[in-house]
Formats: C-alpha cells, sequence, structure tokens
C-alpha cells in the first residue's frame, strides 16, 4: 500500500513527517514524502522517496513580512491573517496542485491539521481516506488556551474552549481563498469556517505529543489519538567535529542556545543579549546559530557556536536548554530531561513554554520582545541550578524515553486502514 504524506512550513513542521513516513516504511508500506524543495537533502538522507513541492517558506519567512510576523511576541490575529495570505499567496495553490499529483498513485494521505481543508480536498478527487497529524494541538478544549491565542494565561474552561475556535477560524482565513480557488478548479463546493471543526472531528487525528505532556481532554472525540513523542532513533550514528566533542571534554556541561529562524531582522541583538546574559551566569554555553536565527562576533572561549546538530545527540550533553519553544525542540529538551528557558517569538511558542513551566521542568517563559541580558542570565542560572526541577526534568525525561509514538502512531494507522 502507497501512502502519500503532505507536509509543508518550517523544519520543525517537516519532521514528524519524515519520522512517521521512515516509520511506516519500516512497517512495510510504500511511503512518498511530498514537501517543499529546500528539504530535499533532509528527507533523502533518512531514504524516504521524495515528491518536491513548489515554494520555500523558510525563503518566505527569511523575507520582510515574514521577520515582521516573527518579530512580534504577541500576534494580532487579524494581522496573522493578512500577513500569512501575503506570504502564502504566491505558493498555496501551486502546492496544492503538486501535492495532488504525488497522490495520483497513493492509497491514503496523511497530513498536517493545519492543512485539513487542503487534505481532505485532495483526498476528494482522489477519492483516499485521510489522517491528520499535528505536532501541537488544534482542536478545542476547556482544559487549556488554544496555542497560538494572544491570551495564554487559563481564564477558565469556557475562555479556553472559545479560544480554541477563535484560533481555528483565524487559521481557516490564513487559507480560504486558497482551499476555495483549488476546489473550484475540480467542481467542489467551496468549504466554510465549520467545515475545518468537521473535518479535525471526524477524520482520525494523530497528536504527535506525550500523553505526560498534554493528556488526552475529555472534550476531545475518540478519533484524536495521543500517541507520544515522534522521534528520530539513529541520531547517535551522527559524528560531531573534533572541534565540538573537545569543547564538550574540556569542562562543564555547557548550556544550549538556539532560536532557529526566530531572530527576526536583527540577529546580532540576539546574539549580543545570549553572549552577555552567558558571561553573567558563568556558564559555559553552546550557540545554534540556525538558519539565520543569530549572528555572532567576537565569541568567547567558553562558548561554542555551530550551524546545527541532532538534537536527540546534542541536548542530553547539555546541563540545560535554552530556545524558542518550537514543538519538536521542546520535545527534545523535554526527553533529554534537562531543565528549559524558552524564549517565545510567535504562534505556539508561548503555549509550550507554558506547558513545561506547568511540569516543572522549567522557568516562566521569557518575551523574546524585550528580551534583557539580566532576564536570560538569571533564568540561565535557575535553570542550571534548581535541584527540584532537574529533579522533575529527569523524571519526565524518563518517561518520555519509554514510549514509543511513532510505533503508536503506526500502529493506528494499521487499523484505520486495514492493513
Amino acid at each position: 500500500m502507497c501512502i502519500t504524506i503532505f507536509g509543508a512550513g518550517s523544519q520543525g513542521d517537516i519532521q514528524p513527517c519524515l519520522r512517521l513516513g521512515k516509520g511506516l516504511q519500516d512497517a512495510g508500506f510504500q511511503v512518498l514524502l511530498a514537501a517543499p524543495q529546500n528539504f530535499a537533502d533532509l528527507i533523502g538522507e533518512q531514504g524516504v522517496p521524495f515528491r518536491s513541492l513548489r515554494g520555500d517558506v523558510q525563503k518566505i519567512m527569511a523575507g520582510e513580512t515574514g521577520q515582521k510576523f516573527m518579530e512580534k511576541s504577541v500576534v494580532n490575529p487579524i494581522q496573522s491573517i493578512l500577513a500569512m495570505r501575503k506570504m502564502l499567496g504566491p505558493i498555496a495553490v501551486q502546492m496544492a496542485e503538486d501535492a495532488l499529483e504525488a497522490c495520483r498513485d497513493a492509497a491514503a494521505l496523511i497530513t498536517l491539521a493545519v492543512f485539513a481543508p487542503f487534505g481532505k480536498t485532495i483526498a476528494e478527487i482522489c477519492g483516499i481516506p485521510l489522517i491528520l497529524v499535528e505536532p501541537t494541538p488544534v482542536l478545542p478544549t476547556r482544559n487549556f488556551p488554544a496555542p497560538g491565542w494572544l491570551i495564554q494565561k487559563d481564564l477558565g474552561r469556557l475562555h479556553n474552549r472559545l479560544s480554541g475556535f477563535a484560533m481555528l477560524e483565524v487559521i481557516w482565513q490564513w487559507y480560504r481563498p486558497f482551499v476555495n480557488e483549488f476546489r473550484y478548479r475540480f467542481g467542489l463546493h467551496p468549504l466554510k469556517s465549520r467545515d475545518f471543526h468537521r473535518i479535525l472531528t471526524s477524520t482520525p487525528l494523530l497528536g504527535a505529543y506525550s500523553p505526560r505532556v498534554i493528556p488526552h481532554p475529555q472534550d476531545w472525540l475518540d478519533n484524536v489519538h495521543i500517541t507520544g513523542y515522534w522521534f528520530q532513533d539513529n541520531v547517535q550514528e551522527w559524528r560531531p567535529s573534533i572541534e565540538l566533542e573537545t569543547f564538550l571534554k574540556k569542562g562543564e556541561a555547557p548550556v544550549y542556545v538556539g532560536f532557529g529562524s526566530m531572530a527576526g531582522r536583527n540577529p546580532e541583538h540576539f546574539a549580543r543579549i545570549v553572549l552577555e546574559a552567558m558571561a553573567k551566569s558563568g556558564q559555559r554555553g553552546l550557540l545554534a546559530t540556525g538558519w539565520g536565527g543569530m549572528s555572532v562576533m567576537n565569541v568567547p572561549k567558553n562558548v561554542f557556536v555551530l550551524d546545527s546538530a541532532p538534537h536527540g545527540w546534542l541536548f542530553p550533553r547539555m546541563a540545560a536548554v535554552v530556545h524558542h519553544g518550537g514543538a519538536g525542540t521542546t520535545a527534545e529538551g523535554l526527553r533529554a530531561g534537562k531543565p528549559t528557558v524558552i524564549v517565545p517569538f510567535i504562534v505556539d511558542q508561548l503555549f509550550w513554554g507554558n506547558r513545561v513551566k506547568a511540569l516543572g521542568a522549567g522557568v516562566e517563559p521569557i518575551s523574546a520582545k524585550g528580551l534583557t541580558v539580566d532576564q536570560l542570565a538569571e533564568a540561565i542560572q535557575r535553570a542550571v541550578n534548581d535541584a527540584e526541577m532537574k529533579r522533575m526534568a529527569e523524571s519526565i525525561g524518563k518517561m518520555i524515553r519509554s514510549e514509543d509514538g511513532v510505533g503508536n502512531a503506526v500502529r493506528i494507522i494499521q487499523q484505520y486502514l486495514g492493513t
């Protein structure tokens, strides 16, 4: 049986699709991962067949509109709709067309839940079943405010659930004109906002996160399966440079700092804050610059700079981790059992920062907007020295490492597809 997986977005969006694809491949499925061309090397390294989609989201996010979007620690929903439509307009329908072509021989389609309207449309055209996956919760619930909603404080069960429906409407409005333009080309009736929620509640939906971090809410239906995180198993095969290996061996475990692509149009600003905070905290540091996320100059000897390394290999060797709070990076920090400092920039990052704090595995998230040296230095010192936080982080890490998220997801997909 051939399954097409449609993924788009940042590397944090593609990696869960890739890991699931590898798991399905190992279980005997034929898998085709349709993703933007800029992820060809990442996917090819794992031996998963690849189909290129037009549109480089990383390039778009590096443009002026994307950089302005990332600079806002709290994004007005209306502004996010305008920004996303401006960024997605040139590529959204092209991506959908290419994903449709990738499904011509498929027996099933898997796509990210935020793209459910596109996935539903492609599945209708091809007459195949659809399965949704999500690195971050999408469905409304009374248990917590919706990831990405501008008020992340728990103001009660009613507010939490209403925020979920409000965020669904926001996400739907990001794509609405492009989805319905695509459907019109194939003679399908247009979708409305209520259809987005209907698709999410009537389609198998796999939550690629740990039930220890997000237990299954009672107001989610049985179509939602929380599988555990989806990790890459072969990271121990990765080999560090001699310079990195030497740095790790010659002193105490360093503190990891990396903001991925989130540092906006002024990466030097964040690099200066990080270096000064590291000096003030008295800790050794390891800075990951990401794809343009940070720019560093005049680095002291107690700080090592690298472009990137597998988090699954790197994080267990750290004393603590400081990052932007992306779903995948948060998962790796929790799995490693390391205290966490989250500096959220946009969308769901504050949500993950609050979850880590509630678990006792990290400090209060610090907004990227207005981040100061003193704030970051104090947070780093607490993460490294708080014995109870270290104990909780280690305990949660042990539980997460015992889970088999990819295996659980594969078994659920097999059940739905009757294989």
